[in-house]
């Protein structure tokens, strides 16, 4: 395919969304966005054409579980966890499934700690190059593969894993080489989070899944009035919003030649669309960055309209008082949905490998864990149960929660290099000069590009 996105018939085996944004990834990657439920035995020449990533690596078949994995000794020994995504909603949720593997463990003891999305990932780079790194810790689809490939992941393969607990392409996420060094444990996607009652006030009818861009531009217009501090709609000015953008344009990140290509006609338009908003129909990037969770507390004040973000706003939403409701993004020339996806990993330098294992297959697959992301929408878990996730489409608000699903028919992957961060702050500094610098988007994006094509092997 010319494009990173890839459309699949139906949400109706929800789980199959979950090959989706396994079975592309798997390059010089690990999980997001995902798509197509591909062959066990996809490589990433094949992600390559739906994902743009650069690097071609055979995506083998995990190898199966042993059944006579070792057992803990059965000394008290007591594992660190490091994770993002529990803080702050679901720090409750995250002691409960602790507090249900210890009683099944009791002679491991889990020491959680947390930090925000923002520096948990240089909080981790130091640990790991000071030798310290947690026994056990979180990771996202886009830094997994750096981590695999420079020996700071245990390999899991042998530690009596369950494979058939997890969609299989799920879990080849997160193999490398035919090693398995890490357990899916969420996926999680973005959806346009909308205000019913301002649209109501404005007369405007509600976003639908048909709309485009142009659609939501109208709309935002009529929505926005800065008088009273409202805004028509929010989208972070950012790369993963770019990478999404040049997809919904039909754009590649990456060219046929490996090289990145997002400086093209498409890319100019992506990043056109994300940087004239700012200051106008939306808060000025200064604004937003002035304050913690500004977007978020700006929905909840009842003044913004839309909002493009993810599932996991859901809990944090429910109790705020805003009648809101969600919709698949608005596309441009085609549909081109986020997923992320995250797995939980153990140490490489770990004193206690077995219990490790143990650990984070509890955290990722056991029925315990699936009741309690489903209940508290804490993402959502990637594990093979079709039965669990006809519930959560029941929970309100809200009300259109099938737009989850919906969203994972026309999937986009993100580009995924070993330099990961470097290419992401690249695109990002590039769409910020746009914004702040009055730099044209054509010479932003030329020059990012070369500067992330310098990054490449």
């Amino acid at each position: 395919m010319n494009r990173r996105t890839v459309t699949r018939s139906s949400y109706a085996g929800i789980l199959a969304m979950l090959a989706l944004a396994v079975g592309a990834c798997s390059s010089t990657k690990s999980s997001t966005d995902t798509t197509a439920a591909a062959s066990a035995e996809t490589t990433v020449a094949a992600a390559t054409e739906t994902t743009g990533a650069p690097t071609e690596t055979t995506i083998a078949p995990a190898a199966p579980a042993t059944t006579a994995a070792a057992a803990a000794t059965g000394d008290k020994v007591t594992l660190s966890y490091f994770t993002f995504s529990a803080a702050p909603d679901h720090l409750k949720d995250l002691d409960a499934i602790v507090k249900a593997f210890e009683a099944k463990n009791p002679n491991i003891s889990i020491d959680v700690k947390t930090a925000a999305y923002a520096d948990y990932f240089t909080a981790l780079q130091t640990q790991v190059a000071g030798k310290n790194a947690p026994d056990t810790f979180e990771l996202n689809y886009e830094n997994s593969v750096t981590y695999a490939r420079s020996g700071a992941l245990l390999d899991l393969t042998d530690k009596g894993i369950d494979p058939a607990r997890y969609y299989p392409l799920a879990l080849k996420g997160f193999n490398d080489g035919g090693k398995q060094y890490g357990l899916p444990a969420t996926f999680s996607d973005v959806v346009l989070i909308y205000n019913k009652t301002l649209f109501d006030k404005a007369g405007i009818s509600y976003p639908t899944a048909a709309w485009t861009w142009k659609d939501e531009q109208a709309a935002a217009e009529k929505l926005t009035d800065l008088k009273a501090g409202v805004y028509g709609h929010l989208q972070p000015v950012s790369f993963f919003e770019f990478y999404k953008a040049l997809a919904q344009s039909g754009g590649q990140f990456f060219g046929a030649d490996a090289k990145a290509a997002f400086n093209s006609a498409e890319g100019i338009e992506a990043a056109t669309w994300l940087t004239s908003k700012p200051g106008k129909t939306m808060p000025s990037l200064t604004d937003i960055a002035g304050t913690p969770d500004f977007d978020t507390a700006l929905f909840k004040s009842g003044k913004l309209a839309m909002w493009h973000n993810g599932i996991w706003q859901f809990s944090g939403l429910k109790d705020s008082g805003v009648d809101f409701d969600v919709v698949v993004e608005p596309g441009n020339k085609v549909k081109a949905n986020a997923v992320f996806m995250n797995a939980a990993v153990a140490s490489a330098t770990t004193a206690h490998p077995v219990e490790a294992a143990k650990w984070i297959a509890f955290l990722t697959g056991s029925q315990t864990t699936v009741e309690t992301r489903l209940a508290s929408s804490w993402e959502l878990p990637a594990v093979n149960d079709s039965a669990a996730f006809a519930a959560y489409l029941a929970v309100k608000p809200p009300a259109n929660r099938k737009a989850v699903f919906e969203a994972l028919d026309n999937v986009a992957l993100p580009p995924v290099i070993e330099r990961q961060q470097e290419m992401q702050d690249i695109v990002g500094k590039a769409l910020e000069s746009i914004v702040s610098d009055g730099v044209s988007a054509k010479d932003a994006l030329d020059r990012a590009v070369t500067e992330v094509n310098a990054l490449l092997p």
